[in-house]
């Protein structure tokens, strides 16, 4: 405690959260307590959340993310840390542009109410935040440097720009993400998604596949189940790629995982893309339908696992290079282009793809892996069997495992030349074009003369144009009047620019950079970066486990490589927090059966089931799910905030249940949450400096709880140092007056701060002077950490029947004295003589009669 506490016979029976929120909040941005001096010669910690996307509104998963973050950064401040804990906005990407297409608005200005609106929410809430950096990816001042960092990777050989197939909307006119695409459509039209082959711009993220896989296993301080996502999404493949002799006269380059199933091949598939397809297109109509077909539907790796299988027989005939049979060549809806060379081995028995494609069109399934006892060559049943066991039905690979199998293949096509061992990866290099107005512009120009231009970094940023139509579906940029025409910067002829947009993952892979070092010339200092980063630790949902995370790592390598900044991995430690979940409550659409939702809002809920306060009748109460906005069972905050103060609503989002899992939200749980901080408010006022007297017991267990709590935050233990916070809250209810208890109720204060920092200023002004804010983390002497006391069980025949608190390391022969002299003991024994009796020294006295 920075300053004394003495009690104040004008303190409020109740703590008041809605006067005391916002005149705490007003003096921590008048005073600026939270932000970071990048002079300070403390040492640096630097927190983040994932920052958010501005819709609109805050809701409770955020208030959960964020209110961990928080914890975590005034905490470090009280332990003497230089504390970095920005915000920002992820400001660019389509529900802006949907909102102007629908609504009539302008993507800027719905997007920058949107941030107005969830920043005073944020500051409802308290978080100690420094807002001086403050940061929008919608704004010039933040993508202008985004453009100068993409020419520099342009300029390192970093950036290209190719001919791709794409998932294209025909009616919304733009190339959608495999993750827009769902069951082959269009997530906001609905329309029925084309493959199509644009030029597209993409970033050379697999000149870093082997770097980011290695560094993987650097990031001890992340969860598991990321790193094997992120180590599965990178996916690096030990096979071979081989060729085949085709009956046309061709030949067909095939990479296979799986060499050992070789002698079960029963096709061959290629993509419709591929320049075999291609051929016999030319000469059948037949041929081309099929090709089209092929161009419906997303381009995922599930999707292709799960649409159905369709292929069209080539009338080709593939030779096998161990028996020579005659393998059918078919042009298939589950091979794509661009993973590996366009074209696959089909082993049925032990590929449920391949399985589902042969059963369909009447393929030979042969079995080449011994499932236990079964070794028969006719494979039986519909699913493919993808387990471990020797090689059977495979001439010369028959008894082998599959992993010397896998080599003997290997071996004898590099021998025999017909193939080779190759790695290859599953990552894919990451293509950021995108048709939309309402993200970063390309650099680009496009000149008849020159090719492709990057423009000057002087003339950057480029910005959006502000007089643009939505009415028309598509890109407005590419239809703009002025904007895309443009002088070519190298030779002065007329020329346009680039009209896509940059993908919105780019923005949110280096925004972490810009916190921490803002200059005006330049994207960051380099040398502010190295003070800064990495990051200590980064909050944030596992839904962003592979895309967000990967293409921060890319980028902070990628920078690296080219000399803008010296570290490797932007991200330290990550924590994956739980969901906060809520049950619904719905009743059934009598016209049509479906569901109608209500908000809890809307609800009555008792222990015997929930009635809509609209007419009293029952609703039915469904699971207890993530909260959602189409079954409508969100909290608002606001609402929260404005019913229970917002150190109520901070409680609760870190009692109960661990912050890796889920939260489930209660009415009776924020109740109770706002019970505790009047007990604490009450507890407070018994403060009393002027007491003396002495207490060992309580003085032991605050520090020990003190100490306890400092590694629970440490460690994000959240919940854990909740619980020892009741536990010295009953304690120092229960003890006497006397300057132990004071000093207790002075502790608990500063325990209390960084979770509930509203109560806490208010107790301290109350009571002395200063700021919490300010405040340093209570001391903790070490020789109280210690116990002095142990307690002993004395057991008579193996049954517990008393226990002594005795001073630690007291002798055996004292041990044994007091068990026998025991009241309790001495009843049990009845009078039988004690024939032995074993001491094990401060744990256990056992009788034996």
């Amino acid at each position: 405690m920075t300053a004394n506490i003495t009690p104040d016979s004008n303190t409020p029976e109740r703590f008041d959260p809605a006067t005391a929120d916002t005149r705490w909040q007003k003096v921590w941005d008048d005073e600026q307590s939270f932000r970071a001096d990048d002079s300070s010669t403390k040492p640096r910690s630097y927190v983040l959340e994932m920052f958010p996307y501005p819709s609109g509104r805050i809701h409770i998963g955020h208030v959960r993310n964020y209110t961990m973050g928080d914890v975590l950064a005034r905490y470090k401040r009280m332990r003497g840390f230089e504390v970095l804990h920005p915000m920002g906005w992820d400001a660019f990407g389509m529900p802006a542009e949907n909102a102007a297409m629908e609504k009539g608005v302008h993507p800027g200005g719905w997007t920058r109410d949107n941030i107005a609106n969830m920043k005073a929410q944020l500051k409802r809430l308290g978080f100690a935040l420094d807002w001086s950096r403050e940061l929008a990816t919608c704004e010039p001042e933040y993508y202008g440097h985004e453009q100068a960092l993409f020419v520099d990777l342009y300029a390192a050989g970093l950036v290209y720009r190719k001919e791709s197939a794409v998932n294209w909307d025909p009616v919304d006119m733009t190339v959608l993400a495999n993750e827009q695409v769902i069951d082959g459509r269009g997530w906001r039209s609905g329309a029925l998604v084309e493959k199509r082959k644009l030029s597209q711009w993409f970033l050379k993220i697999t000149d870093f596949a082997d770097e980011l896989l290695e560094g993987l296993s650097t990031l001890d301080n992340w969860p598991e189940k990321v790193r094997t996502m992120q180590e599965n999404w990178i996916g690096k493949s030990q096979g071979l790629q081989f060729r085949f002799d085709l009956s046309n006269g061709e030949s067909l380059e095939v990479y296979t995982t799986r060499p050992d199933t070789i002698f079960g091949a029963s096709f061959v598939a290629v993509a419709a893309d591929h320049p075999i397809a291609q051929g016999v297109a030319a000469q059948s109509q037949e041929t081309q339908d099929f090709i089209a077909l092929c161009k419906q539907g997303g381009t995922t790796a599930a999707e292709l696992e799960t649409a159905e299988k369709l292929g069209f027989d080539t009338g080709i005939t593939a030779r096998h290079p161990f028996t020579g049979a005659d393998l059918p060549v078919y042009i298939a809806n589950f091979v794509l282009m661009d993973y590996g060379t366009g074209a696959v081995m089909g082993s049925a028995a032990h590929d449920q793809r391949d399985l589902d494609f042969a059963r369909k069109y009447g393929l030979p399934t042969v079995r080449v892996i011994a499932d236990g006892d079964n070794t028969a060559a006719a494979f039986e049943g519909d699913t493919a069997y993808t387990g471990t066991g020797p090689l059977v039905n495979s001439q010369f690979l028959d008894g082998m495992a599959i992993s010397d199998a896998i080599s003997a293949v290997i071996a004898r096509a590099e021998a025999e030349g017909w193939g080779q061992g190759k790695t290859v990866w599953r990552l894919r290099d990451w293509g950021v074009s995108r048709q939309r107005y309402w993200g970063t512009p390309i650099p680009f120009i496009h000149c008849e003369v020159c090719g492709v231009v990057p423009v000057p970094k002087k003339h950057l940023p480029v910005t959006l144009p502000e007089d643009v139509d939505f009415s028309v579906p598509g890109n407005p940029l590419d239809r703009h009047p002025t904007w895309k025409h443009v002088d070519c910067p190298q030779c002065g002829h007329a020329a346009r620019r680039e009209t896509d947009t940059l993908d919105t993952f780019v923005d949110s892979s280096w925004y972490f950079l810009r916190f921490a070092s803002q200059p005006q010339d330049r994207p960051f200092d380099p040398e502010e970066i190295k003070r800064w980063l990495p990051v200590e630790q980064y909050i944030g949902g596992i839904e962003h486990a592979i895309l967000h995370l990967l293409y921060a790592r890319f980028w902070t390598r990628a920078l690296a490589r080219i000399g803008k900044i010296e570290v490797a991995e932007p991200f330290g430690s990550l924590f994956t927090q739980g969901m906060v979940t809520h049950e619904t409550y719905e009743r059934k659409n009598p016209g049509n059966g479906q569901p109608i939702f209500f908000s809890p809002g809307e609800v009555d809920r008792t222990s015997e089931g929930a009635t809509l306060k609209a007419d009293g009748a029952r609703v039915e109460v469904g699971r207890v799910i993530k909260m959602s906005k189409s079954k409508k069972n969100v909290v608002d905050p606001d609402e929260i905030v404005e019913k229970y103060g917002a150190d109520a609503i901070r409680w609760f989002m870190l009692s109960d249940s661990p912050p890796e899992r889920d939260l489930p939200w209660s009415e009776a749980g924020i109740e109770g949450c706002a019970r505790f901080v009047q007990r604490l408010w009450r507890l407070f006022g018994q403060f009393d400096a002027a007491a003396t007297g002495e207490d060992k017991a309580l003085d032991r267990k605050t520090h020990q709880i003190v100490h306890a709590i400092a590694g629970d935050i440490e460690a994000l233990g959240f919940n854990k140092a909740v619980a020892r916070i009741y536990e010295l809250t009953g304690a120092v209810e229960k003890a006497a007056h006397s300057a132990s208890r004071s000093s207790a109720i002075r502790s608990l204060l500063l325990l209390i701060a960084p979770m509930m920092p509203h109560l806490a200023e208010e107790a301290h002004a109350q009571f002395g002077a200063g700021l919490v804010a300010n405040a340093e983390w209570p001391a903790v002497d070490p020789a109280l950490l210690v116990d002095d006391e142990v307690t002993v069980a004395v057991q008579v025949k193996g049954k517990l029947r008393d226990t002594l608190t005795v001073a630690k390391g007291t002798a055996k022969e004292e041990l044994e004295r007091l068990a026998l002299a025991s009241e309790k003991v001495q009843r049990a024994l009845e009078g039988a003589e004690v024939k032995k009796v074993i001491v094990v020294p401060d744990r256990l006295v056992n009788l034996v009669v």
